[in-house]
């Protein structure tokens, strides 16, 4: 009886430690099947989106708006991992948990930037397309911007949590965002406007899109500023590290950033 007693009392112990040596399994949803656009639809622009030896490219058309590719459902908490690569003197950016206007459909909220400009080099910052403007430029994380590679393919990542956005630039971390304007929206991906015969015909590539929507483990962070836009709230990160703080910084809606 004392034996059978042991092994019950052993099981109940090891039971939570294995728990927490072997996490969730990732579960990767892959978004682009590489041979046509089912799922995809066009939801701003007049761009071309074409499928090309297993890739979603994006081409310019002079004088349309900005163009969205967009996934035909939302996505709230969210990983989402895309490789993309930008022709030179085009931008380009992700959209996500974006919303579009009801009077004209046009596409607001946050993107992931894809910035053209080596001389700012802030690929990976966030910025609020339509909306509010740039809410993480990379100018509070200095070291984010070698990140990019410049005429290659550089692999982004997007980690939508509760209010938490972070993202990353070939495995090096570039923006971490509390913020909660829109918790749920379009995943889409941009063609930039082009007003020149110039850019016309410039181009973006996408390929290996993926999510995970279940068990999501956030990936582990070292020190990193954080914008905190949600207020009367100190984000996770902050209450376990030291971190910088910015005051009296604003950008040019004239909106205050908290920390």
């Amino acid at each position: 009886m004392r034996k059978i007693l042991g092994l019950i009392i052993l099981f109940f112990v090891l039971q939570p430690l294995q728990a927490k040596a072997f996490p969730p399994k990732e579960k990767w949803i892959n978004l682009f099947n590489g041979k046509d656009l089912t799922g995809w639809k066009l939801v701003n622009g007049t761009a071309k989106y074409d499928v090309v030896d297993g890739m979603i490219v994006g081409t310019c058309v002079k004088d349309s708006p900005n163009s969205f590719l967009a996934l035909d459902k939302e996505y709230g908490d969210f990983i989402l991992e895309l490789q993309i690569k930008i022709d030179d003197g085009i931008n380009s950016g992700i959209q996500f948990r974006s919303l579009q206007k009801p009077e004209d459909g046009r596409v607001n909220g946050y993107q992931m930037e894809v910035d053209h400009r080596k001389e700012r080099s802030w690929s990976g910052g966030i910025y609020d397309e339509a909306r509010r403007g740039w809410l993480y430029p990379l100018e509070l994380n200095p070291i984010a911007r070698q990140a990019y590679k410049w005429g290659d393919w550089n692999t982004y990542r997007i980690e939508c949590i509760g209010s938490t956005i972070r993202t990353w630039v070939n495995d090096i971390p570039t923006a971490y965002l509390i913020d909660d304007a829109s918790l749920k929206g379009l995943i889409a991906l941009q063609v930039h406007a082009v007003y020149d015969a110039q850019g016309e015909g410039k181009k973006t590539y996408w390929k290996n899109i993926r999510i995970q929507t279940e068990n999501l483990q956030a990936r582990p962070l070292t020190d990193i500023t954080v914008v905190n836009l949600v207020p009367n709230t100190l984000s996770p990160f902050r209450k376990t590290t030291r971190l910088p703080i910015v005051v009296g910084w604003k950008n040019h809606h004239g909106l205050a950033w908290g920390f």
